[in-house]
């Protein structure tokens, strides 16, 4: 059954061939058209069934301007002076004025100030301190300082998606706090993503929030992201995506090999934080591929796949690399969808070194090894992806499947969203042996549809679509009534 509500009238119900016939008709009232591509080959890879295939979001106008205003020049310059910083170590000085992690704080700070007053009061910044009693890498009580900006929707600022780099940085052994660290790549290159980012979007309203921050202890164990997370989550916040920018400033590998046209995204299967619940459900249906991590990573590809960002986006299906981990898992330990952008080959040499000659090699984590122009690159994915995710409807919440009886159609059931621009929903599917989403069906401005499709046979996810053809990350619906 199909159930069309509207404020003050009852909810008007259709049958499963009424539905089928009419969804191409609706097709025209929910979004815009999707984006032109290559409809042959997808048509032939798409299996048969109801709907069209699955075609990429393109960058609307405001969304290209946005990615052409990024700025290389800035990028090498923000890289180039926390790199000047010496140290910026997590348990390095506070106090001193030109060397370790307290200088540079302090410039952070400045910097993203200076780009909040373009904002018309909508950004604010401030520096997030707690004290970190001795711990893992902490030997004595420190002082850990985020500095965090925040860009408040316009019409929707109980949502909020962020973004990170890690501004500390570490020599070869990880507690010696004395010795120059220059961190460029690690990780004065993510840094250099969020503030520049955070400079091109100040002055840019989006219907969502927007947190931009530059975290520290990292390098020590994620204590300042896992901060941040906690801070958000004991505030009640609705964090619907996240992504830690670490390690992205070259595109050379230890062997010189190049690859300047990819950044790899890492995005968990099975959740962090999942409970046994959670896990008994998704063993019943087959859910590893389709946690909210992945249908984020599925979101990026479809946004920030294109000749606008001039990049390609390899999804590893993986938390993160053997033996490392980055500050997206502070926020999937606490339960939300999140990811590590990274490059895509890293040269050991130019990270976690001292800086030195050996052999005439030179070792250290020098801004002499980024890629300025990949990591210009790389802020664009992330970019397109914000604002594409802030002036977006949100993921949409209740999403069900109704396993009540047994069928060979599939019933879904879901919350409307209440954005004032919403336009409506589409339903997509895929085989159970497919990676990505490749058909879809606009459902219209419902919260109930009825398929001629069995839900034994495929995935189903449900996404929101705005009048200006803006989609959201799918949500993967649970069993239910």
């Amino acid at each position: 059954m199909g159930t069309h509500e509207t404020a003050g009238s009852p909810p008007t119900r259709s049958t499963r061939r009424t539905f089928l016939t009419a969804s191409a008709a609706t097709a025209a009232t929910v979004a815009a058209p999707l984006v032109a591509g290559p409809a042959a080959a997808e048509e032939a890879v798409a299996p048969p069934g109801p709907g069209h295939p699955v075609r990429p979001q393109p960058p609307g106008r405001e969304l290209a301007a946005l990615l052409r205003e990024v700025d290389r020049d800035r990028i090498e310059a923000t890289v180039r002076r926390l790199a000047a910083f010496g140290t910026r170590h997590t348990l390095s000085t506070q106090d001193d004025p030109v060397r370790g992690i307290g200088a540079a704080r302090d410039w952070l700070f400045q910097q993203l100030s200076g780009y909040a007053a373009a904002s018309g009061g909508r950004m604010t910044v401030q520096l997030q301190s707690y004290v970190q009693p001795p711990a893992s890498r902490i030997p004595t009580a420190t002082t850990i300082t985020n500095v965090v900006a925040t860009l408040r929707g316009t019409t929707a600022p109980d949502r909020v998606y962020v973004i990170t780099g890690h501004y500390d940085s570490r020599a070869t052994d990880v507690m010696d706090a004395v010795s120059d660290a220059p961190g460029a790549d690690d990780d004065a290159s993510g840094v250099a993503v969020v503030l520049e980012l955070a400079r091109v979007l100040a002055s840019r309203p989006t219907e969502a929030t927007v947190v931009l921050a530059a975290v520290a202890g990292e390098e020590q164990g994620l204590y300042g992201s896992a901060y941040l997370a906690k801070q958000l989550k004991a505030a009640g916040v609705d964090v619907q995506g996240m992504f830690s920018n670490d390690i992205v400033g070259s595109s050379t590998a230890d062997d010189g090999t190049r690859d300047p046209r990819t950044v790899r995204l890492f995005a968990e299967g099975v959740p962090t934080a999942e409970t046994p619940a959670e896990a008994s459900v998704r063993q019943s249906v087959g859910g590893e591929n389709d946690s909210p991590s992945r249908q984020l990573a599925r979101f990026v590809s479809d946004v920030a796949e294109n000749g606008a960002t001039g990049m390609r986006v390899r999804v590893i299906y993986r938390r993160d690399r053997y033996l490392r981990g980055s500050d997206h898992i502070s926020f999937l330990r606490e339960g939300w969808p999140a990811g590590r952008f990274t490059e895509p080959n890293e040269d050991f040499a130019h990270q976690h070194q001292d800086v030195r000659v050996v052999d005439g090699v030179q070792y250290g984590d020098l801004p002499e090894f980024c890629d300025f122009d990949y990591i210009t690159r790389v802020a664009r994915v992330n970019g397109a992806t914000l604002w594409s995710l802030a002036q977006a409807p949100g993921t949409p919440k209740g999403v069900t499947v109704v396993t009540t009886n047994l069928t060979n159609d599939t019933t879904l059931r879901w919350q409307r969203g209440t954005e004032p621009d919403l336009a409506g929903y589409e339903v997509v599917w895929r085989e159970t042996t497919a990676a990505e989403w490749q058909k879809v069906l606009p459902v219209g401005d419902v919260t109930e549809v009825t398929i001629d499709l069995s839900k034994d046979n495929v995935f189903f996810g449900v996404r929101a679509v705005d009048r200006d053809g803006h989609r959201s990350p799918v949500a993967f619906p649970k069993p239910g009534s």
